[in-house]
């Protein structure tokens, strides 16, 4: 919704203050010089990233109006699955964990938490994390890096649309000044007629590098910044994974492991201790 919101008031007062200054706001309206400016941006766009970036992109714009896919129900969940995983690995050994992770569709554990289980990638890492715990006998000084890294490649692959949209609202400013220079090349070309229809053309090309200026600062980048600050909020949940297999490693029973995973999470989405509590209750 603020996304929509922030959109309406760029737009409000960009073309409130013309008006209000006396302006003509149908002198704005150069569909050509849009045409020139958001045509070449895509084409640059598509020329620079591959086919997985330009989806991924769309697919992040949508994500930006709904807003955060883990909600502090969903990192509920997420603490509540780490504690019974851990808590089954303290009672029985690692090697309980086996068929769990082997086979989360008919685990008795994963089947209470069906938004992880429908989560792939989520569900991916958590499997794929305790794997190498059972099989590989790990330390936390071994685990730790070899997570670090893989969140590492995680946040790399979703903070790219915004990269891919900040380069995009890079290039703006610069296809405003072509679309301008292409007003001023029709312009040349109509003096001597007239003087009227040579105004409108200058007006025109004007008008290019405002779009130009305007589509970079008002809309693009901020929503860049919008993509990268989703993909940021989505990503506490592999580093709350992690901080619970970690803390788990070093020693740590499940109670204790959950809270350090739980007092990694933002203020805004992290569940409080009587929440989880009873969310825990619920879940037996």
């Amino acid at each position: 919704m603020l996304p929509i919101v922030g959109s309406l008031v760029v737009i409000a007062s960009v073309l409130g203050g013309f008006v209000l200054s006396h302006g003509q706001i149908m002198a704005l309206w150069q569909p050509y010089e849009l045409l020139v400016i958001g045509g070449a941006a895509f084409g640059g766009f598509l020329i620079a990233n591959p086919m997985k970036v330009v989806k991924a992109v769309f697919s992040s714009v949508i994500s930006v109006l709904k807003g955060p896919h883990y909600k502090k129900q969903s990192y509920l969940e997420i603490l509540g699955l780490m504690y019974e995983l851990l808590s089954t690995a303290r009672k029985s050994g690692m090697m309980s964990l086996e068929g769990h992770i082997e086979d989360p569709a008919a685990s008795t554990i994963f089947s209470k938490y069906p938004s992880i289980a429908k989560d792939h990638h989520l569900l991916e890492f958590i499997t794929d994390c305790l794997r190498m715990i059972v099989s590989g006998n790990m330390s936390p000084h071994e685990l730790e890096p070899l997570l670090d890294l893989e969140l590492e490649t995680h946040h790399h692959e979703a903070e790219a649309p915004a990269h891919a949209l900040t380069r995009v609202s890079d290039s703006l400013p610069g296809f405003g000044i072509v679309a301008a220079v292409l007003g001023i090349v029709i312009t040349m070309g109509a003096i001597g007629g007239d003087i009227a229809a040579v105004g409108e053309h200058v007006a025109a090309a004007l008008v290019g590098t405002f779009l130009g200026i305007l589509l970079a600062y008002g809309f693009v980048g901020p929503l860049a910044i919008a993509v990268e600050t989703v993909a940021k909020a989505d990503s506490k949940a592999y580093e709350c994974v992690k901080m619970a297999l970690v803390a788990n490693l070093h020693g740590y029973n499940p109670n204790i492991a959950v809270e350090f995973a739980r007092k990694s999470l933002t203020i805004d989405m992290r569940p409080s201790f009587s929440e989880f509590e009873a969310h825990l209750k619920g879940a037996k």
